[in-house]
């Protein structure tokens, strides 16, 4: 394809020529015989009939033609660590455990939970699954006992894998009794459970006969080598549970086949990534992409993957630089909130360092604001790529495409649609397509590409129910985001649907406001939520965290409210901003204004078993009764 518009216009024209194509990024043991079967739906199956493995893709092929090829870079920013493992110690490692949970009796369609810090061990076992066919359900290490109860109910996994603990800004996260409480609350019941001891507890609080040293059962294991389970295409490959929900968390579950497929095709042209170079995304694997960009799409593209254990200015804020500079990644993914952290420390700790190894520097995880946007450009890479998907996508749906050509980028937008996605800003309300320029819905044309979720993890109704409605126009996959689409067809995100507020009859994004204010350039981020109001019916209540100290009643608030009534009109004018030190945020790095909601109508925010500093909401708390 001559340019990248013509390359996604042939995968929308085409698809079934299109996909065909990228099937041959991976090996197949069986070829298929039909490449997408759309017979029921809004359910998709792609590469019927033919047969592969995840973890083969990943590691064996790559032992097989560069076994001393780097392929996972472990740097702990809390114990300072580091190891390199090459492809074949990889394999290896993945073979070992991989005999370790069939001599526990995990066989294949069977699901195994994983609430690890991390550590290599968290990647060896979710390849281990891989290989045997498991399905793994990935936990983010330190998630309240709650949370994880909820998720071992919905799984009941075979066999649980944690650690003793985990580390975060040099504090010891107990992950054992997290782990206890949550088995003791869950109404499932687990057969086995095995804790890697990193020795930070002096006490493992292990219960015979369900609990076991994983180092003494992994050396007691007298299979070290495994072979490769070959699976059907549809196969799931595992379970990953949105965060952030009410309610009974939705599984996100994954193929096989078409989940190789996609991410191969994604490290190609969306990362532009090449065999032997090194990728660092610095989420963590209990995130989307962590399965996706950390473990699985490096690995099948031949990179070596960097896995970081610890928070992004401990024990110092130049040790992510350091660790660039160090390994020498070639594309580096990371989030628009990290960024805002980062501006505000003293930049020498990003300029001391050589960046210059990084060809490709991604943000995503929310809209990213022109500020942030520019202020990343300055200190740490000239061309900053924008991009936007799901944890129910698993890969880019919005997203520039270096990796077929360069293009001319836009700030505050992610570009246009990735390949495969017909994507579309349509009225919820009828379905029809709004006008380039005005806001609607964005939703996709069904079916999904390959690498989207196949369904909710035993529920097929409520995946229906959830994601798709069928209108005059056809079925779309909504992503209850708000968007626009200009006329060069580059989409603009606005926020969450559920993020909408109605000021006097004004319907507004918050993320529009949030915006406004960000673009004052003593503003490192900000967070707006809808508060109730007797006349107006909501009103915008803005947190806000500057750049430098300053006081509430400060000319700056005066400012802010002027900038946000020029840029959206004075029904837009926040009634209160208030200046905080941090906005409470899940591990992930998204606000919880929900949270930030109930402080405002003087109610109790509740539980939140996602959030990574409990101490911001008392903060913010009593800076609101002062």
């Amino acid at each position: 394809m001559s340019t990248a518009q013509d390359f996604i216009r042939y995968s929308l024209e085409s698809p079934e020529a299109f996909w065909q194509e990228q099937a041959d990024l991976i090996h197949w043991e069986t070829p298929f015989t039909q490449v997408r079967d759309l017979s029921s739906p809004p359910f998709s199956r792609y590469y019927v009939g033919g047969r592969t493995n995840l973890c083969y893709n990943a590691v064996d092929r790559h032992a097989e033609e560069r076994p001393d090829a780097s392929a996972l870079i472990l740097v702990s920013g809390e114990t300072g660590d580091e190891q390199v493992f090459t492809f074949s110690e990889l394999q290896a490692h993945v073979e070992a455990v991989a005999a370790l949970l069939s001599k526990q009796g995990v066989r294949r369609g069977e699901t195994v939970l994983l609430y690890l810090p991390m550590i290599p061990e968290a990647v060896f076992a979710m390849l281990a699954c891989a290989r045997i066919g498991a399905i793994h359900c990935v936990v983010f290490g330190g998630f309240a006992s709650g949370a994880l109860a909820d998720r071992i109910d919905d799984i009941k996994p075979k066999l649980i894998l944690s650690a003793d603990a985990g580390l975060r800004s040099g504090r010891v996260i107990d992950y054992r009794s997290l782990l206890n409480e949550a088995l003791d609350t869950a109404k499932a019941t687990v057969e086995r459970v095995l804790i890697v001891n990193r020795g930070f507890l002096e006490d493992l609080q292990m219960q015979a006969p369900r609990d076991q040293d994983y180092a003494a059962t992994l050396k007691a294991t007298p299979q070290k080598h495994h072979p490769i389970e070959w699976l059907p295409s549809e196969a799931p490959s595992y379970v990953l549970h949105t965060s952030g929900t009410t309610g009974k968390p939705k599984g996100v579950q994954r193929d096989t086949g078409g989940h190789a497929v996609a991410l191969c095709a994604s490290m190609k042209y969306v990362y532009d990534g090449r065999p032997g170079e090194t990728f660092w995304a610095t989420s963590d694997i209990g995130w989307v992409v962590g399965h996706s960009y950390i473990v699985y799409g490096p690995l099948l593209r031949g990179m070596a993957t960097l896995l970081y254990e610890g928070s992004p200015i401990h024990p110092d804020p130049g040790i992510w630089w350091r660790t660039i500079e160090r390994h020498q990644p070639a594309v580096v993914f990371s989030s628009p909130t990290a960024m805002r952290l980062f501006q505000t420390q003293d930049p020498d700790h990003i300029n001391q360092y050589d960046l210059s190894s990084i060809r490709r520097f991604f943000l995503a995880g929310e809209p990213l604001d022109e500020a942030t946007a520019r202020w990343t450009a300055e200190h740490v890479n000239p061309t900053i790529y924008d991009h936007c998907w799901q944890t129910e996508t698993g890969w880019p749906m919005i997203a520039p495409l270096p990796g077929i050509e360069e293009h001319p980028l836009k700030w505050g937008s992610p570009s246009f649609n990735a390949y495969g996605y017909d994507l579309r800003i349509i009225d919820e309300e009828t379905g029809e397509d709004r006008p380039d320029g005005e806001k609607g819905m964005l939703a996709c044309r069904w079916p999904l590409p390959p690498g989207s979720m196949t369904t909710i993890w035993g529920d097929d109704e409520r995946f229906k129910a959830t994601y798709f409605r069928t209108y005059e126009t056809g079925m779309h996959y909504l992503t209850f985001d708000y968007a626009i689409r200009d006329a060069d067809g580059y989409f603009f995100l606005l926020g969450r649907s559920d993020d909408v507020i109605n000021v006097a009859g004004h319907r507004l994004g918050t993320r529009e406001i949030e915006e406004a204010i960000c673009a004052h350039s003593d503003i490192a981020e900000a967070a707006v939520v809808g508060a109730s109001d007797p006349v107006k019916g909501q009103t915008p209540v803005a947190f806000v965290v500057p750049t430098r100290p300053v006081k509430e009643d400060s000319a700056l608030v005066s400012e802010l409210r002027t900038v946000v009534e020029s840029e959206l009109g004075a029904f837009a004018r926040p009634s209160r901003l208030i200046i905080v030190d941090g906005l409470p945020k899940t591990r992930s790095g998204k606000v919880l204004r929900r949270a930030l909601l109930s402080l405002v109508e003087g109610k109790d925010p509740g539980h939140l078993p996602t959030i990574d500093d409990p101490e911001v909401i008392a903060k913010i708390r009593t800076l609101m009764s002062e």
